[in-house]
């Protein structure tokens, strides 16, 4: 079937003289392909510039649905200046194409983020090997073997699980194998890389005449604010085996190799599975999600009554990072003793927790239609000014602009409905995530376990290590169960007493430290 006649819906044109304008401009399409035109130009200005601009493009590209590979073909062999152009204008011909089938349903939503995914992949391993290359003819790279000067990226995020916005950044983890070196070279080469690292991302980032193609983030790598762009593995392993947090366990849920030595990705991707992937059943992961929920809420300021005007879509209550972190923490919870759990993207991972019964089936697919129809509003938000955001607009007429792209005459009663599914998500997550009351019960217990706990038997030292702070939510869970001493005792001297335990007795059990009098 012609991409014409699969189209099952169309957005509304909030200016109609501008979507009429675009229309004209094919003619020799089909009425209900112009009407699809019609509606997405007048309704988004930076789409209705598109497809001015890709005019004599468009009708030919519209039965092709490998849009991606075929506007990527040959450009490995064009220098750093003119792949840059190059990959630009594949940028824009992508988001065109990928926009019209979104809004005309064409596509599903994972066709859509698995093209904008693809680009983005394409574009990262096309830009590193072609800085890589400029190293090595300025013979500043040694000799290897290694496929891409032994140099890779990883997806993250979105990226990482295929499932990028419409106007997203893409989040990178770059390294390269040391032992693609000999050890004599290994500095020189890590130089060498990292300033091929750094052309990279320029080269995506930078806005010129032709635009940009993603705008990239390296901040995900370790200790981001003292290590450079492009660190070895070996680095990256000491670093996860000794400070590894679980906010970072949660990313590589979702990490891919991406681009560059693919292999040498995947090599690290293996050795990190004992981080990611704890044998044991990690409620721990439970305690520390909900607190970087409550954190991310707190610093953004999405707390309060819960609006649609203005709403983050992403970030707020009942948004996506909501039904992203009760997927990711369950997998993290029982996905060491369950490969079946370890999927990367969301959909696929409520779909296991789901098979394996650890959420019900309707919360599942409850769970799944929300999110993807989230992610629609998301990118039909980005596609109006092709601007990197997850906020509602403040207005009415902003408003009335999303309703319109949705296919939805009637901003008012679309705006309702886009409340009560938000309310609907916040209910269905955060009875997961919501911490339960300190009880002034005491367990029926043995008097073997009385004795152990009033003993204080040493579990695990406090401390800034990532061993102590994965016990954390344990220790907390712990002292919510037992109940609490009539005094507080004093904290330690120049401490934060990061233990919860310490501030309930005269001896904490999870560390087994005396407090001082």
């Amino acid at each position: 079937m012609s991409f014409q006649t699969r189209i099952t819906r169309l957005p509304l044109p909030v200016d109609a003289a501008r979507g009429a304008d675009v229309a004209a401009l094919f003619p020799t399409l089909s009425d209900r392909m112009r009407d699809l035109i019609a509606g997405t130009a007048g309704s988004s200005p930076y789409l209705a510039g598109l497809l001015r601009s890709e005019a004599d493009w468009l009708p030919d590209a519209l039965d092709h649905d490998d849009v991606v590979a075929r506007e990527t073909q040959g450009l490995q062999s064009l220098d750093a200046d003119a792949l840059g152009v190059a990959l630009r204008r594949a940028k824009r011909r992508v988001a065109l194409l990928a926009a019209l089938a979104d809004l005309g349903g064409v596509w599903s939503l994972e066709q859509v983020t698995g093209a904008l995914s693809d680009l983005a992949d394409r574009a990262v391993d096309l830009a590193l090997r072609v800085h890589v290359a400029t190293e090595i003819r300025r013979g500043k790279l040694p000799a290897t073997t290694a496929d891409a000067g032994g140099i890779f990226a990883l997806a993250m995020g979105k990226g990482g699980a295929r499932e990028l916005n419409y106007s997203s950044d893409i989040d990178l983890i770059v390294l390269f194998d040391e032992t693609a070196y000999a050890e004599a070279d290994q500095m020189e080469a890590r130089a060498a890389l990292i300033r091929a690292t750094r052309r990279m991302a320029a080269t995506l980032s930078d806005v010129t005449d032709h635009g940009y193609v993603f705008r990239t983030d390296l901040r995900l790598r370790p200790d981001a604010a003292v290590t450079p762009v492009c660190i070895s593995t070996a680095a990256a392993l000491a670093y996860y085996e000794a400070e590894g947090r679980t906010w970072e366990r949660a990313a590589f849920i979702k990490a891919r190799a991406a681009a560059g030595d693919i292999a040498a990705g995947e090599r690290l991707l293996r050795e990190l599975r004992p981080f990611v992937w704890r044998k044991h059943l990690d409620f721990a992961a439970i305690q520390d999600a909900h607190d970087m929920r409550l954190r991310i809420r707190d610093h953004k300021g999405l707390g309060g009554r819960l609006e649609v005007a203005g709403h983050n879509l992403k970030l707020g209550r009942g948004g996506i990072r909501e039904i992203e972190f009760f997927t990711q923490t369950r997998q993290l919870i029982a996905g060491g003793r369950d490969r079946d759990l370890q999927c990367r993207d969301t959909v696929g991972g409520l779909a296991a927790l789901a098979a394996k019964n650890w959420i019900p089936r309707d919360v599942a697919d409850e769970l799944t239609a929300h999110y993807r129809e989230h992610r629609d509003i998301e990118h039909r938000i980005q596609m109006v000014n092709d601007a990197q955001t997850h906020s509602l607009p403040k207005d009415d007429q902003g408003l009335t602009t999303i309703a319109a792209l949705m296919g939805e005459p009637d901003a008012d009663a679309w705006c309702a409905r886009l409340k009560s599914r938000l309310e609907r998500v916040h209910a269905l997550t955060e009875r997961f995530f919501a911490p339960s009351e300190p009880t002034d019960t005491v367990p029926d217990l043995s008097d073997e376990s009385r004795a152990v706990i009033q003993a204080g038997r040493p579990i695990r030292r406090c401390g800034p290590t990532a061993r102590a702070r994965s016990f954390t939510g344990s220790r907390r869970r712990f002292c919510r169960a037992w109940p609490a001493p009539a005094t507080r005792p004093r904290r330690w001297p120049g401490s934060t007493a990061s233990c919860p335990g310490c501030l309930r007795g005269s001896s904490c059990f999870p560390c087994s430290r005396p407090i001082p009098s």
